[in-house]
């Protein structure tokens, strides 16, 4: 990437309305559920196939700056079950950034197994499909995990391939392609589900602080 010679000043009028700045991940606003996911794993005997549902809550952020790079985002925490169980199958936290100047695309997830990532991608503000990735010894743009799953289900990539829907659900495929331990082959861990909104999302608190600026004044 170019990188200015100036690189502490901040942008000037930065519009503090999150929401109307994200670009495609306009379409992720909000809190969605999904009943149809599938996942297949790696296991001792072989490949196992569950099936799941989850909860996605994306709420957007105040504009954050890396002095003149501006990103604009939302906070997530993605929960999943599984119809057999009630206990956690999975749980992830983590960012959605979108950067109006370049049309860069940035997932930071992190899991409570000991593993964090940045997927990275470019998509047109329009846009209706997206995809990031992250590859295991980028710098940039990596995958940073323990050192047991670094040895015994070593993560060499990941990739989250996005649709937007007409009907404004939206649709994923995840594949992350791992190293199991005393296989000659990677695993293709992929999994896949469609989600429908359940609730909107709030206001950024910039916008939240303009928005009842605006409604004293007026009173």
């Amino acid at each position: 990437m170019d990188v200015p010679n100036d690189i502490f000043t901040e942008p000037e009028n930065v519009d503090p309305d999150t929401l109307a700045n994200l670009g495609p991940l306009r379409h992720f606003a909000g809190i969605w559920e999904g009943k149809r996911g599938v996942d297949v794993n790696p296991k001792a005997d072989g490949p196992e196939t569950r099936n799941y549902y989850e909860r996605v809550e994306m709420q957007p952020i105040d504009p954050q700056a890396n002095g003149p790079q501006l990103f604009y985002g939302l906070r997530y925490h993605l929960h999943i079950n599984t119809p057999e169980e009630d206990i956690t199958f999975h749980d992830q936290v983590g960012y959605w950034l979108y950067e109006p100047a370049t049309g860069l695309i940035l997932q930071t997830l992190a899991i409570p197994r000991g593993q964090i990532a940045i997927a990275a991608g470019h998509a047109a503000p329009d846009a209706r499909k997206l995809s990031v990735r992250a590859e295991r010894g980028q710098t940039e743009y990596g995958i940073c995990s323990t050192a047991f799953l670094e040895a015994a289900f070593r993560t060499d990539s990941y990739q989250l391939d996005v649709e937007f829907h007409a009907d404004e659900s939206w649709s994923y495929v995840s594949d992350t392609m791992l190293m199991v331990l005393g296989r000659d082959e990677p695993f293709r861990h992929r999994d896949h589900n469609r989600l429908v909104k359940v609730a909107e999302a709030d206001l950024n608190p910039w916008a939240k602080i303009v928005r009842d600026g605006t409604a004293k004044a007026i009173a």
